[in-house]
């Protein structure tokens, strides 16, 4: 069997050689007859044409001789194989096959370079240009004689060749690329280290100028080193450009990779949101869907959260006409009625002094349902009636409940007090959309079956004026959501028609109120009637110890378990019970915040045990935190990146963590609402301490406000962390629907996060007008542009 596979090998490579030798026979021969009849015409007068004829002939008789003796030799080595060949191994076989057919390969690539040798034209300085053209009628009267085999032999040996060429080619392309990666590699990392160098250089050559080197200090300054690594490169751009731009390569295949944008559009295929809400559209209030298969609405189940099982990624359209918000303060008296085209609460409540039409304006008188003749009157009407509430000094933040569009809160910015307020989205058409709109701390909520995203015991002052909210019913439980977020010391103003009308429904409503209040031990400290507006309040305070709940002879409303947690607030059932107040010198709620200012900036007795968020004791922690915003703000936010800051009113810190951003914006005429994310640690009770206020939230979820209601927002290291849990599309979707057009974004976060974020703002128009680095840590300065895509996506959930 060996001997056999050993005869058809040599077999094969017999007939391979004879072939071989035919065709160059042949093509001699070619060669021979095309050379003499050249002659006879005088191309090659150089060449005696006797000689070239012998000279052909002798050629192709040595080869043909040749031939028969290679011939005679193979087949006679073939059959005169010895029988020790029947030994060998298979392994053996296998190699002498291995090897004869390296050797074929060998000699088929010398014949494909001759081929190839031949087969080009050469430039001999002493030859004429007829021998080009000899060559090219060489190749036709080849084509012309060759027989339909020796054509298709040609053939085949051509698209060989052609193969081996193409082969050849894409092994040079792809060595010439890694070659230019290589060289583009090292090319980064030397602009890289030539960078850090320049960097070191800068504050140390002795020729450096003098703007240089302020600006090196001002840096120094506006990125203090920290916990959190600090930003010191920056750079403006007007093309919102952020990414590294790669090394020019010198070959053709790189440059054309290079001209290749790496930022496509494509990559986010954005669409206008077709929705039954259409401007005002709030994912997890309007899912219609859900609404409709609600068992029961006498909770308000039907204004409390509904989110869609998956966020939507659709932009939420502009209303007709819509403009650039008033700046404030003009903007508490008067809106344009375009950005929030609502009229039916200027029908129903302009007797009130609520919202009146006016040309293209919707106006505010400054009145309410309680203080028809204006709300500074009947702010300095409650300060009169308990001076112990020291507006501004002592009572620093409050909550107003059922706040219609806001009058009183944003006249108590006046007497220095902040005013969170609050209302559903209900028949009182936009009243919440309306305060913002105004320049007015707001947002949506209702007291149903949840607590409130507020922490245990932060607000000092809760005030309710006319507020529909039925306190009394179901045990208090409404009023006891109340206890638990009121201030162990703080007041309850109660501004409503039981306290000063005696029918028979509201004496019947002041009656089950005051067994209630002293159930719960609320002192009623007093009861006042406002002359001028006609209405009067009851004011209550709220225990600072516990000596009243241990003597009330029934547990009603009882005791809450030690195990419930008054901070936990997101998504929790309310319980109508009571939680004790802190008497514990050590803990937070057993002692008064400091007074207004001077709580801003000093850290809480109560902080004094804890380990802070960064690592550090925790009043280090809010000591580094607190310095490190001021220099941030002053040195880079208010001055280097451009933001008109007469044009921000409302401003948002998504991730808020002891308040530092919102108070080193203290000084300048604006608002912060602080964000705590549900999945960071729980530190606004710190920002409520500190004379600050704020809501915990979930941003794989859309917040509680109207669409563009914010001027400017601020992620800290927030969608690094949001990337594990909810996709980025459907945050920036949500961020488009709360800023308003030509609203500014700044982003701090990790250089991957910011990458991604920055495609994201680029295909949604924006413009990128700040970009700063530093080792692994980037941000943008952002506007948003007044953009909206012209495909539609319907959201199922949020039609009617």
């Amino acid at each position: 069997m060996t001997s056999f596979i050993v005869y058809n090998s040599a077999v094969s490579v017999i007939a391979r050689a004879f072939d071989r030798i035919t065709r160059s026979i042949v093509d001699v021969s070619k060669r021979f007859h095309l050379r003499t009849r050249n002659m006879a015409m005088g191309k090659y007068s150089r060449v005696d044409g006797k000689k070239s004829s012998n000279y052909g002939l002798t050629i192709t008789i040595v080869l043909i001789v040749s031939l028969c003796l290679v011939g005679t030799w193979m087949f006679t080595s073939s059959w005169s194989a010895s029988d020790d060949s029947a030994g060998y191994s298979s392994t053996d076989t296998s190699k002498d096959v291995d090897s004869v057919t390296k050797n074929v390969a060998e000699e088929k690539k010398e014949e494909n370079e001759s081929v190839t040798e031949n087969s080009q034209v050469k430039t001999d300085p002493e030859e004429s240009s007829d021998e080009k053209a000899e060559v090219v009628e060489e190749r036709k009267e080849n084509d012309e004689s060759s027989e339909d085999g020796e054509k298709e032999k040609i053939v085949k040996e051509v698209e060989s060749e052609s193969d081996e060429s193409k082969e050849k080619v894409v092994k040079e392309a792809e060595s010439e690329s890694d070659e230019a990666k290589e060289k583009e590699k090292t090319q980064l990392e030397e602009s890289t280290e030539e960078n850090k160098s320049e960097d070191g250089n800068n504050g140390t050559e002795e020729n450096a100028s003098e703007t240089e080197e302020s600006t090196e200090k001002s840096n120094k300054e506006v990125f203090p080193a920290g916990d959190q690594a600090e930003i010191t490169k920056e750079t403006t751009t007007k093309d919102g450009s952020w990414s590294t731009q790669l090394v020019e390569s010198q070959n053709e295949k790189k440059a054309q990779e290079s001209s290749v944008p790496k930022d496509q559009d494509s990559v986010y295929e954005w669409k206008t949101c077709n929705v039954t809400a259409g401007p005002d559209y709030i994912p997890c209030l309007d899912n219609l869907q859900v609404i409709k298969r609600l068992q029961s609405t006498m909770h308000y189940e039907h204004r409390e959260r509904h989110c869609p099982e998956e966020s939507p990624r659709c932009l939420v359209s502009l209303p007709d006409g819509y403009k650039r918000s008033i700046k404030w303060p003009n903007s508490r008296e008067k809106i344009w009625y375009n950005n929030v085209p609502h009229t039916k609460l200027a029908a129903i409540k302009g007797h009130q002094n609520w919202v009146k039409m006016s040309g293209e304006h919707l106006t505010f008188p400054g009145g309410g349902t309680q203080f028809v003749n204006g709300a500074l009157h009947y702010i300095d009407f409650i300060q009169e009636s308990y001076p112990a509430i020291a507006w501004g000094n002592r009572t620093r933040v409050i909550l107003d409940v059922g706040c219609g569009v806001a009058s009183f809160g944003g006249f108590l910015f006046e007497r220095d007090v902040l005013a969170l307020s609050f209302a559903p989205k209900d028949e009182h058409e936009a009243q919440v959309q309306f305060a913002l709109e105004r320049g007015i701390p707001a947002m949506l909520n209702v007291m149903g079956t949840k607590r409130l995203p507020f922490p245990g015991s932060v607000f000092d002052l809760i005030h309710c004026a006319r507020c529909r909210v039925p306190w009394h019913i179901e045990g208090g439980k409404l009023l006891l959501e109340l206890n638990r977020a009121l201030r162990p010391g703080g007041f309850f103003v109660w501004s409503a028609t039981p306290v000063y009308r005696k029918n028979e429904e509201d004496s019947g409503i002041w009656k089950a109120m005051s067994e209630l209040t002293k159930a719960m031990c609320w002192k009623l400290v007093t009861i006042k009637k406002d002359k001028l507006n006609a209405v009067g309040a009851a004011i209550y305070q709220k225990p600072t110890t516990n000596e009243c709940y241990n003597k009330r002879p029934q547990n009603e409303p009882p005791l809450c378990k030690d195990s419930d947690d008054q901070n936990a607030a997101w998504n929790v059932p309310l319980e109508a019970c009571m939680h004790k107040v802190t008497e514990d010198s050590s803990k937070r709620g057993a002692s008064w915040p400091n007074m207004w200012p001077e709580r801003l900036e000093t850290a809480p007795e109560w902080l004094d045990s804890q380990e802070g968020v960064y690592g550090k004791p925790a009043p280090e922690d809010f000591a580094a935190d607190q310095e490190k915003w001021k220099t941030v703000v002053s040195k880079s936010y208010i001055d280097g990146m451009g933001i008109d800051w007469s044009n921000v009113r409302n401003v948002m810190d998504m991730r808020a963590v002891y308040g530092g951003f919102a108070a080193a914006l203290k000084d300048l005429k604006l608002w912060v609402m602080n964000v705590v994310p549900v999945d960071a640690p729980d530190t606004l009770p710190v920002i409520y301490e500190r004379g600050l206020f704020g809501i915990y939230h979930d941003w794989c979820e859309s917040f509680n406000t109207y669409p563009r209601t914010y001027d400017l927002l601020h992620a800290d290291h927030l969608f690094s962390t949001l990337r594990k849990r909810c996709k980025l599309e459907s945050v920036m979707a949500e961020v488009d629907r709360i800023l308003r057009p030509e609203g500014t974004f700044i982003i701090r976060d990790d250089m991957e996060t910011i990458g991604e974020v920055e495609k994201m703002v680029k295909s949604m128009k924006w413009e990128v007008k700040t970009t700063q680095s530093k080792d692994n840590e980037g941000l943008l300065s952002i506007k948003k542009s007044w953009w909206r895509p012209t495909q539609t996506e319907t959201i199922e959930s949020a039609i009617a």
